[in-house]
Protein backbone atom coordinates (compact mmCIF):
# COMPACT_ATOMS: atom_id res chain seq x y z
CA UNK A 1 0.00 0.00 0.00
CA UNK A 2 1.28 3.42 -0.88
CA UNK A 3 2.20 5.46 2.36
CA UNK A 4 3.26 8.60 0.59
CA UNK A 5 0.16 10.41 1.90
CA UNK A 6 1.42 10.20 5.50
CA UNK A 7 4.37 12.49 4.82
CA UNK A 8 4.45 16.20 4.09
CA UNK A 9 7.12 18.55 3.15
CA UNK A 10 8.33 20.97 5.87
CA UNK A 11 8.03 24.52 4.83
CA UNK A 12 11.26 26.45 4.96
CA UNK A 13 9.67 29.20 7.16
CA UNK A 14 8.56 26.64 9.75
CA UNK A 15 11.99 25.17 9.89
CA UNK A 16 13.49 28.59 10.51
CA UNK A 17 11.03 29.33 13.36
CA UNK A 18 11.82 26.07 15.11
CA UNK A 19 15.51 26.61 14.90
CA UNK A 20 15.46 30.39 15.55
CA UNK A 21 17.16 31.32 18.89
CA UNK A 22 15.35 33.52 21.58
CA UNK A 23 15.14 37.20 20.79
CA UNK A 24 17.64 39.14 22.97
CA UNK A 25 15.44 42.25 22.83
CA UNK A 26 12.57 40.32 24.35
CA UNK A 27 14.69 39.07 27.24
CA UNK A 28 16.11 42.56 27.76
CA UNK A 29 12.59 43.99 28.01
CA UNK A 30 11.68 41.56 30.80
CA UNK A 31 14.85 42.43 32.69
CA UNK A 32 14.10 46.14 32.39
CA UNK A 33 10.62 45.66 33.83
CA UNK A 34 11.99 43.75 36.81
CA UNK A 35 14.53 46.49 37.44
CA UNK A 36 11.81 49.14 37.22
CA UNK A 37 9.65 47.27 39.76
CA UNK A 38 12.63 46.96 42.10
CA UNK A 39 13.39 50.67 41.87
CA UNK A 40 9.75 51.56 42.60
CA UNK A 41 9.74 49.28 45.67
CA UNK A 42 12.93 50.87 47.00
CA UNK A 43 11.58 54.40 46.44
CA UNK A 44 8.34 53.58 48.24
CA UNK A 45 10.25 52.05 51.16
CA UNK A 46 12.45 55.14 51.50
CA UNK A 47 9.42 57.44 51.33
CA UNK A 48 7.65 55.42 54.04
CA UNK A 49 10.73 55.55 56.29
CA UNK A 50 11.00 59.33 55.81
CA UNK A 51 7.33 59.81 56.74
CA UNK A 52 7.74 57.59 59.85
CA UNK A 53 10.73 59.62 61.01
CA UNK A 54 8.71 62.85 60.82
CA UNK A 55 5.97 61.46 63.09
CA UNK A 56 6.21 62.28 66.86
CA UNK A 57 7.73 59.39 68.76
CA UNK A 58 6.92 58.53 72.42
CA UNK A 59 9.33 59.68 75.09
CA UNK A 60 10.92 57.14 77.38
CA UNK A 61 10.95 58.09 81.06
CA UNK A 62 12.88 56.27 83.74
CA UNK A 63 12.76 57.01 87.45
CA UNK A 64 16.00 55.89 89.08
CA UNK A 65 16.52 56.63 92.78
CA UNK A 66 14.13 59.59 92.66
CA UNK A 67 15.80 61.22 89.60
CA UNK A 68 13.57 61.40 86.55
CA UNK A 69 15.50 60.71 83.32
CA UNK A 70 13.60 61.69 80.20
CA UNK A 71 14.68 60.54 76.74
CA UNK A 72 12.91 62.59 74.08
CA UNK A 73 12.74 60.77 70.75
CA UNK A 74 10.77 63.46 68.94
CA UNK A 75 13.70 65.79 68.41
CA UNK A 76 11.61 68.73 69.59
CA UNK A 77 12.75 68.85 73.21
CA UNK A 78 15.93 68.24 75.09
CA UNK A 79 18.57 65.96 73.64
CA UNK A 80 18.34 62.23 74.48
CA UNK A 81 19.53 61.43 77.95
CA UNK A 82 18.63 64.84 79.39
CA UNK A 83 18.14 64.57 83.17
CA UNK A 84 15.44 66.70 84.77
CA UNK A 85 15.19 67.32 88.50
CA UNK A 86 12.32 65.50 90.17
CA UNK A 87 9.77 67.43 92.21
CA UNK A 88 10.64 67.59 95.92
CA UNK A 89 9.17 64.70 97.87
CA UNK A 90 8.77 66.73 101.07
CA UNK A 91 8.52 70.26 102.44
CA UNK A 92 9.94 71.90 105.56
CA UNK A 93 7.69 74.05 107.75
CA UNK A 94 8.33 76.01 110.94
CA UNK A 95 5.83 75.23 113.69
CA UNK A 96 5.92 77.61 116.68
CA UNK A 97 3.75 78.72 119.56
CA UNK A 98 1.71 76.50 121.82
CA UNK A 99 2.84 73.10 120.52
CA UNK A 100 4.70 70.29 122.27
CA UNK A 101 7.75 70.31 119.95
CA UNK A 102 8.19 73.67 118.20
CA UNK A 103 10.73 73.93 115.41
CA UNK A 104 11.31 72.73 111.85
CA UNK A 105 9.40 69.69 110.70
CA UNK A 106 9.56 67.75 107.43
CA UNK A 107 6.22 66.86 105.88
CA UNK A 108 4.93 65.40 102.64
CA UNK A 109 4.08 67.87 99.87
CA UNK A 110 0.32 67.41 100.33
CA UNK A 111 0.37 68.24 104.05
CA UNK A 112 -1.98 70.69 105.73
CA UNK A 113 -1.85 72.85 108.85
CA UNK A 114 -3.33 70.07 110.96
CA UNK A 115 -0.56 67.72 109.83
CA UNK A 116 2.09 70.27 110.83
CA UNK A 117 0.62 70.64 114.32
CA UNK A 118 0.47 66.85 114.68
CA UNK A 119 4.12 66.58 113.60
CA UNK A 120 4.99 69.09 116.33
CA UNK A 121 3.43 66.85 118.96
CA UNK A 122 0.03 68.55 119.04
CA UNK A 123 -1.13 71.44 121.18
CA UNK A 124 0.69 72.22 124.42
CA UNK A 125 -1.16 72.98 127.69
CA UNK A 126 -0.63 76.70 126.99
CA UNK A 127 -2.77 76.72 123.85
CA UNK A 128 -5.67 79.12 123.55
CA UNK A 129 -8.20 76.72 122.08
CA UNK A 130 -10.71 79.41 121.14
CA UNK A 131 -8.08 81.55 119.42
CA UNK A 132 -6.59 78.54 117.66
CA UNK A 133 -10.00 77.55 116.33
CA UNK A 134 -10.63 81.11 115.11
CA UNK A 135 -7.24 81.78 113.54
CA UNK A 136 -6.05 78.42 112.24
CA UNK A 137 -7.50 76.66 109.24
CA UNK A 138 -6.42 73.08 109.88
CA UNK A 139 -7.34 72.11 106.30
CA UNK A 140 -5.14 74.79 104.71
CA UNK A 141 -2.52 73.28 102.40
CA UNK A 142 1.08 74.10 103.26
CA UNK A 143 3.98 75.10 101.03
CA UNK A 144 7.71 74.71 101.56
CA UNK A 145 9.02 77.29 104.03
CA UNK A 146 5.62 78.07 105.59
CA UNK A 147 5.32 79.01 109.25
CA UNK A 148 2.52 77.85 111.53
CA UNK A 149 2.12 79.67 114.85
CA UNK A 150 -0.37 78.21 117.31
CA UNK A 151 -1.71 80.95 119.63
CA UNK A 152 -1.16 80.64 123.34
CA UNK A 153 -3.29 82.22 126.02
CA UNK A 154 -2.68 85.97 126.26
CA UNK A 155 -1.65 86.39 122.60
CA UNK A 156 -3.54 88.20 119.87
CA UNK A 157 -2.98 88.43 116.14
CA UNK A 158 -0.97 91.27 114.71
CA UNK A 159 -0.60 92.08 111.04
CA UNK A 160 2.79 91.29 109.52
CA UNK A 161 4.75 94.35 108.49
CA UNK A 162 4.98 93.09 104.91
CA UNK A 163 1.25 92.41 104.73
CA UNK A 164 1.68 88.63 104.53
CA UNK A 165 1.31 87.04 107.94
CA UNK A 166 2.35 83.41 108.35
CA UNK A 167 -0.30 80.78 108.89
CA UNK A 168 -1.87 81.28 112.32
CA UNK A 169 0.67 83.98 113.13
CA UNK A 170 0.23 85.67 116.48
CA UNK A 171 2.29 87.98 118.62
CA UNK A 172 2.05 90.01 121.78
CA UNK A 173 -0.63 92.65 121.73
CA UNK A 174 0.40 96.33 121.91
CA UNK A 175 -1.70 96.60 125.08
CA UNK A 176 0.35 94.07 127.03
CA UNK A 177 -1.67 91.00 125.97
CA UNK A 178 -5.06 92.78 126.05
CA UNK A 179 -7.38 92.85 123.05
CA UNK A 180 -7.70 96.34 121.58
CA UNK A 181 -11.41 96.92 120.93
CA UNK A 182 -10.56 99.80 118.59
CA UNK A 183 -8.46 97.67 116.22
CA UNK A 184 -9.11 93.96 116.88
CA UNK A 185 -10.70 91.81 114.19
CA UNK A 186 -14.11 90.17 114.58
CA UNK A 187 -12.38 86.82 115.18
CA UNK A 188 -10.28 88.31 117.97
CA UNK A 189 -13.27 89.94 119.62
CA UNK A 190 -15.16 86.67 119.37
CA UNK A 191 -12.57 85.03 121.65
CA UNK A 192 -13.62 87.25 124.56
CA UNK A 193 -16.05 85.73 127.07
CA UNK A 194 -19.62 86.78 126.45
CA UNK A 195 -18.76 88.23 123.00
CA UNK A 196 -20.19 86.38 120.05
CA UNK A 197 -20.31 87.24 116.34
CA UNK A 198 -23.28 89.58 116.81
CA UNK A 199 -21.66 91.61 119.61
CA UNK A 200 -18.34 91.63 117.76
CA UNK A 201 -20.11 93.20 114.78
CA UNK A 202 -21.71 95.79 117.08
CA UNK A 203 -18.30 96.75 118.45
CA UNK A 204 -16.84 97.12 114.95
CA UNK A 205 -19.82 99.17 113.75
CA UNK A 206 -19.67 101.45 116.82
CA UNK A 207 -15.94 102.13 116.50
CA UNK A 208 -16.41 102.87 112.77
CA UNK A 209 -18.52 105.83 113.84
CA UNK A 210 -16.09 106.89 116.56
CA UNK A 211 -13.26 105.09 118.35
CA UNK A 212 -13.91 104.15 121.95
CA UNK A 213 -12.34 106.70 124.28
CA UNK A 214 -11.91 104.06 126.99
CA UNK A 215 -12.95 100.55 127.90
CA UNK A 216 -15.94 101.87 129.83
CA UNK A 217 -17.12 103.59 126.64
CA UNK A 218 -18.40 100.19 125.49
CA UNK A 219 -20.88 100.22 128.35
CA UNK A 220 -21.66 103.92 128.08
CA UNK A 221 -22.56 103.58 124.41
CA UNK A 222 -24.69 100.48 125.10
CA UNK A 223 -22.52 98.27 122.92
CA UNK A 224 -22.34 95.64 125.67
CA UNK A 225 -24.34 95.10 128.84
CA UNK A 226 -23.10 95.28 132.46
CA UNK A 227 -22.69 91.50 132.87
CA UNK A 228 -20.63 91.21 129.70
CA UNK A 229 -18.58 94.23 130.70
CA UNK A 230 -17.67 92.59 133.98
CA UNK A 231 -16.34 89.56 132.08
CA UNK A 232 -14.18 91.45 129.58
CA UNK A 233 -13.09 94.59 131.49
CA UNK A 234 -9.72 93.10 132.48
CA UNK A 235 -9.12 91.53 129.05
CA UNK A 236 -9.49 94.54 126.77
CA UNK A 237 -8.00 97.95 126.08
CA UNK A 238 -8.97 100.90 123.90
CA UNK A 239 -5.95 102.32 122.09
CA UNK A 240 -6.31 105.46 119.94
Amino acid sequence: MDRVGEWRLIDSDESELESKPPDPKHEQGGTDRRLLVGVVVVVLALAGAAIWLTLPQPAVRLDIAGAAISTDLTGSGASPGTTTAAAPAEIVVDVQGAVASPGLHRLSTDSRVGDAIAAAGGYSPLVDIAAAAARLNLAERLTDGAKVHVPARGEVSVAATDGAAPVGSVGPAPGGGLIDVNHASAEELDTLPGIGPVTADKIISARAEALFASVEDLLARSVVGPSTMDKIRDLITALP
